[in-house]
Parts: C-alpha cells; sequence; structure tokens
C-alpha cells in the first residue's frame, strides 16, 4: 500500500558543523534503504543504526522520518547542483541554457552508486507515491519546462508558446532524462561512455549539440510552413478583393 507524507513539518534546526558528517551518513543510509524499502517498510530506528548514528539525530537534523525522506529526494548528493537561476531568469543564451538544464541530469552520473540509488528511488516514488513526485513536478520539473519554453519562444520569436514549442521542450529534456534513467542499458551496450568523469563530461558536450540540432531542425520546419502557406494566403486575398 502507498504511503503518504504528513504535512511539512517545522523547519529542523540546522546541523552544525562538527555533526555534518552524520547527516550526510544519515542521508546517504537513508537513500540505501529508502531505495530498496519504500519509506513505509523502512523504520527510522533501521536507518540510525545502519548510519551507526543515534536515533535522536534523525529528529535533531530533519525533524522525523518523513523530514528525512524529503531531503533524501530533493537534496543533490555527492555532487554541487547546477546553478539554474540564469535559465529560470532568462539572462542567458539558448546554448547555456541546454547546457545548464542537461548538466542537471548528467553530471550525477559521475557518482554511481549514488546516482542509481537516486534513479531506484524515484521509479519506487512513481509506484509508490508519497505526494513528493507531485511535489518534484510542481516545484522542480515545471519551472524549468517553462523556463526552456521561454528560452526557444525568444529563439522563434514568439509571444506566446504554442505545442509545437512544448513538443520540442519535452524532447529536449528526455535527451538528459533518458540518459539518467536507462544508465544501466547504456552501460550494458558501451560501458565506456560512462566509464570516467570525463566520458560523463563528453555527453554534456554532446546533448547540447543534439539539443541544438533539434531547435535548427524546428525552427527550419516553421521556415518551411510559413513559405507554404504564404501562396494560399496571397490567394485568399485576391479572392476576397
Amino acid at each position: 500500500m502507498s504511503a503518504t507524507l504528513p504535512p511539512l513539518p517545522a523547519r529542523p534546526r540546522q546541523a552544525r558543523s562538527d555533526g555534518e558528517q552524520s547527516r550526510e551518513r544519515l542521508l546517504h543510509t537513508g537513500l540505501r534503504l529508502f531505495a530498496q524499502q519504500g519509506f513505509a517498510n523502512t523504520s527510522t530506528r533501521e536507518i540510525a543504526e545502519a548510519a551507526g548514528v543515534n536515533v535522536a539525530a534523525i529528529s535533531y537534523y530533519f525533524g522525523d522520518k518523513a523530514g528525512l525522506y524529503r531531503a533524501v529526494f530533493l537534496e543533490p548528493l555527492d555532487t554541487a547542483p547546477q546553478d539554474m537561476a540564469p535559465l529560470l531568469n532568462g539572462s542567458c543564451t539558448l546554448k547555456e541554457a541546454l547546457r545548464r538544464m542537461l548538466g542537471s541530469f548528467i553530471e550525477p552520473l559521475k557518482h554511481d552508486e549514488t546516482a542509481r540509488l537516486c534513479i531506484k528511488l524515484h521509479c519506487r516514488e512513481m509506484l509508490e507515491p508519497t505526494g513528493l513526485w507531485e511535489e518534484e513536478i510542481a516545484n522542480g520539473i515545471k519551472p524549468m519546462h517553462a523556463a526552456l519554453v521561454a528560452v526557444l519562444c525568444r529563439r522563434f520569436r514568439l509571444k506566446r508558446a504554442d505545442d509545437e514549442v512544448h513538443r520540442l521542450a519535452v524532447s529536449i529534456a528526455g535527451l538528459g532524462v533518458h540518459l539518467f534513467v536507462s544508465r544501466d542499458v547504456i552501460e550494458a551496450l558501451a560501458p565506456q561512455l560512462s566509464a570516467t568523469p570525463e566520458a560523463v563530461d563528453t555527453w554534456t558536450e554532446r546533448l547540447v549539440m543534439y539539443a541544438e540540432a533539434l531547435v535548427e531542425a524546428e525552427d527550419k520546419r516553421r521556415r518551411k510552413a510559413a513559405r507554404d502557406s504564404a501562396p494560399a494566403c496571397r490567394v485568399r486575398r485576391r479572392t476576397e478583393n
């Protein structure tokens, strides 16, 4: 049966510098156990024992089990988050926007075990929802989609996005999503493509290049559609006159 997280509790106290290691152990242990067993089947005592800390540490750093789960699900682990502010506020170029967005999928792949557990946790959350997936869509995915759509509208000189712009934005994001969720498949097909941090970095550059090609293809399609519609418009105007 799916569990539902209770409302977000009062903001837990910030970790002291001398307790940061305990907090990190709780995050990584929680990620492993939640990914393997799910939220409902994992107890705070089990997490604390596996992390080698007192069970009260969960309350101190996260408030309760739900707070720990929320932190595990939403906080980036082992890697600094991409700075998405320029993308969200519209101050970057198309290429930079693509690099930032696609890089947010690719950077975690340098941390193999953490990335695998995050993928597993997200899949489990979709199958056994606690409400955080909806929260992630509302607070993370939708704003990122809207920001990319805005960048594309500027590229095509549109005042308002049409269905084709939304379709293109979804397709571009899909490049990163597929690479992230299909890691095991890609490694089975060509393990050398993600064997080193340098190889993972190459993915970022290539995906940006592929995404730019998608944008150019859509631009070409729009120009052709405009040319094809021009004769019909002229005939219609002559008929009306």
